[in-house]
């Protein structure tokens, strides 16, 4: 199989944008790094796939059209994905596709959403909870943050877990965003923080949430490998019931579970031989939830709070802070990701970020309650 060779990253910082910028202005930023670190010129992109969670956020129909006239792109072909948090790891994962299909040889993927400050909050919660089903839970007004504590209940009973593990979760993510400059809330919490932060959904707190967040991110795939550049090697994607009372293990991320699967056996590899993970974390049980389902810890409660997930550990995981730490800006996160994995297996991440050397690394994203689940598998250059 040929390879996938990622040679430009780029983002702007995650955070609440009050400086009178848009989304577009964001995307040009993130794309121009993307395309400075790749060493290309413009005309040699001949796709630009953008990641967006939805257009009443940026308040654009057919946005990727208007990005590739905003980026010197015309005459590229251009396509928006779509998935929920999982848009910007769809966007890498179809632009990674194109390239194998020979459709493509250099793609410009873009992620982006003004999550922050597209809507006023009012809107913006009625939205999130018309992304589950719209008639069932939309309906009844149920909120993202009332489905995922829901879904942490039953995974907490089933294996012992407590406030404790949650806690856990959200200072190390939130220390490890202080290294990172373009994090949305770096910060060093104490236990005692977060247990006199507001009760949101039983058992979350506010502190166990992550910020919506603006914000971009780039990367640019080739068929041509650039020297030190990291390439993918593993894609996987999967679903689960969009209803989460009709799941049979409403506790567990089966779709991530079969979305590793899939990476896995396209990359070669099994879970053993991932050393350093982006995992996604929009509340603190979630990450504990996914490093089971990924295969990537048996008892994961035991071994954040061992230290096991840290910058010099065996798997340091989201060491940019994660979207706990560095923000959730949906469509731009699953790009961001990857964009920060490729960095650290190349070496050039944030110094105080910087892992030891790795040769996997793991970008795991998805959206609703684990409803589209998606892993993308990268290997450090020979």
């Amino acid at each position: 199989m040929a390879d996938v060779a990622v040679i430009g990253a780029g983002q702007t910082a995650f955070q609440r944008r009050r400086d009178g910028t848009i989304w577009r202005d964001w995307c040009r930023a993130a794309a121009d790094k993307a395309l400075a670190m790749a060493g290309i010129d413009r005309a040699d992109i001949d796709a630009l796939i953008l990641g967006s969670e939805t257009d009443l956020f940026t308040l654009q129909l057919n946005p990727s059209a208007l990005l590739a006239s905003d980026l010197g792109l015309s005459g590229a072909a251009a396509l928006r994905i779509d998935g929920g948090g999982a848009s910007g790891a769809l966007a890498v994962q179809a632009g990674a596709a194109r390239v194998l299909a020979g459709l493509s040889r250099n793609v410009l993927v873009v992620g982006v959403d003004a999550a922050a400050s597209g809507q006023v909050p009012e809107v913006t919660r009625a939205l999130y909870a018309r992304s589950f089903d719209a008639q069932i839970e939309g309906a009844a007004r149920i909120t993202a943050t009332q489905l995922y504590a829901l879904s942490w209940q039953v995974f907490a009973a089933g294996h012992g877990l407590g406030e404790a593990d949650l806690a856990a979760v959200t200072i190390a993510h939130r220390a490890h965003a202080m290294a990172n400059p373009d994090a949305h809330l770096p910060r060093l919490h104490t236990a005692g923080d977060i247990a006199a932060s507001p009760l949101i959904a039983f058992p979350y707190r506010r502190l166990h949430c992550s910020p919506l967040s603006d914000g971009a991110a780039a990367v640019v795939l080739s068929a041509a490998a650039r020297r030190g550049a990291p390439v993918i090697v593993g894609m996987g994607a999967a679903t689960d019931r969009a209803q989460l009372g009709a799941r049979d293990r409403p506790g567990d991320f089966t779709a991530k579970t079969a979305a590793m699967q899939r990476a896995c056996a396209m990359a070669g590899v099994a879970p053993a031989d991932i050393g350093l993970v982006e995992i996604y974390d929009p509340y603190a049980g979630a990450a504990l939830q996914g490093m089971l389902a990924l295969g990537l810890s048996d008892r994961p409660g035991r071994d954040i709070a061992e230290g096991r997930f840290g910058r010099g550990a065996a798997l340091p995981v989201n060491l940019s802070g994660g979207l706990l730490g560095m923000g959730a800006a949906p469509g731009a996160t699953g790009v961001a990701q990857v964009a920060a994995c490729a960095l650290m297996l190349e070496g050039r991440y944030h110094p105080g970020a910087q892992p030891p050397q790795r040769r996997y690394a793991l970008a795991d994203t998805h959206g609703g309650i684990c409803t589209t689940a998606a892993v993308t598998i990268l290997r450090a250059a020979a």
